[in-house]
């Protein structure tokens, strides 16, 4: 399993740490984080006191990590039962695991998990963390942001944290969306492996990344797990309130999608996603129908004097016939038919002298 997921060949785009000799792991090894800054240092030794003073021909262990945009993603292979504890700094990154080979004992306030073929691991590494690895184990780690994942929730729920992120440590990979977030984690550790890949490509690991964030707070169980469900229950996203709002306020300004999707604290992948599904249109879908809207309402009020042509203009209709076209599929009548009506309306209304 292990060698189908990470081919040691492909390891040239991860920065790679071998060991052979104990005494390197008697101290502390430094995993670079390239996603943030960290003094956080990983110190792992061998169980077996007997092989403290052996040198191998091979190395017995092995540690790549390549970072991406927010991610992190790492293998890690080792031939003997290792403690790991975690020293420095607080957690500001969350790590979920998939074991390749051998199992894993996560330890952390007094609580115990397990993590073998069928069970993956959720944690922040801190201080509080010590990691208990068996013989021949292999795995796989990709790490997120605290913050990445935090602020995305708080657009999830359309409210601020009044609590820090904590996750449940058990994922059971055999089971709903936790287990499409498992091919998702494979699918990343297999695109950083590529020269080419997702990991090269700025707009690619945009739309993975918000993807896999959207699959982690969904599929792994957490403190907010609850209210993310109701909120989910809601008749509309927040993301979708937010950029209606957005493209009401700018509906007589130029606007680009990514500036929509930016506005309503989202991707322009999830956007598109939540408007087909909650309103059966794209967002520049949307954007046209607001515009028309507004127009209409100008329009039927009279009450700015400007001409059909004008008010066309003003909501980015620069061509007549087309808009014509568009408002009578709409509202069954033409903008100058409704502009007349509102002129006739306006001279009944006015005061004899």
């Amino acid at each position: 399993m292990a060698a189908s997921l990470v081919n040691p060949a492909l390891l040239g785009m991860f920065e790679v740490v071998r060991a052979k000799d104990p005494d390197d792991l008697s101290g502390t090894m430094r995993v670079t984080e390239r996603v943030v800054r960290s003094s956080r240092v990983y110190t792992y030794q061998l169980r077996d006191r007997a092989l403290w003073r052996m040198r191998f021909d091979q190395p017995i262990f092995t540690l790549a990590t390549r970072g991406a945009g927010s991610i992190l993603a790492s293998y890690v292979d080792s031939s003997f039962a290792t403690d790991v504890s975690v020293d420095g700094d607080e957690g500001d990154l969350f790590c979920f695991t998939t074991m390749l080979a051998g199992h894993m004992r996560l330890e952390r306030e007094g609580k115990s998990t397990t993590a073998s073929n069928h069970v993956g691991l959720a944690w922040r590494p801190d201080p509080s963390t010590r990691l208990l690895i068996s013989d021949d184990n292999a795995r796989t780690n990709v790490f997120f942001k605290a913050t990445e994942l935090e602020s995305a929730l708080e657009h999830m729920l359309d409210d601020n944290l009044r609590h820090p992120l904590v996750f449940e440590t058990h994922l059971d990979w055999r089971t709903g969306l936790t287990a499409s977030l498992k091919r998702q984690l494979d699918f990343v550790i297999q695109e950083f492996q590529q020269e080419d890949g997702v990991a090269s490509s700025p707009v690619a690991l945009a739309s993975l990344t918000d993807l896999l964030v959207s699959l982690v707070l969904r599929g792994a169980t957490h403190n907010y797990t609850d209210r993310l469900a109701t909120a989910a229950g809601s008749a509309v996203p927040a993301y979708v309130r937010r950029a209606e709002d957005f493209m009401r306020a700018h509906s007589a300004q130029p606007i680009r999608m990514s500036h929509v999707a930016a506005a309503a604290g989202c991707s322009l992948r999830t956007l598109t996603t939540v408007f087909h599904h909650f309103r059966g249109t794209t967002p520049l879908g949307m954007l046209h129908s607001i515009r028309l809207d507004l127009a209409c309402a100008e329009l039927a009020s009279g009450a700015s004097g400007a001409s059909v042509n004008m008010i066309a203009r003003r909501y980015g209709f620069t061509n007549t016939a087309r808009f014509a076209a568009s408002f009578r599929r709409r509202f069954g009548t033409t903008p100058t038919e409704m502009a007349q009506r509102a002129s006739i309306r306006g001279t009944l209304t006015l005061p004899i002298a």
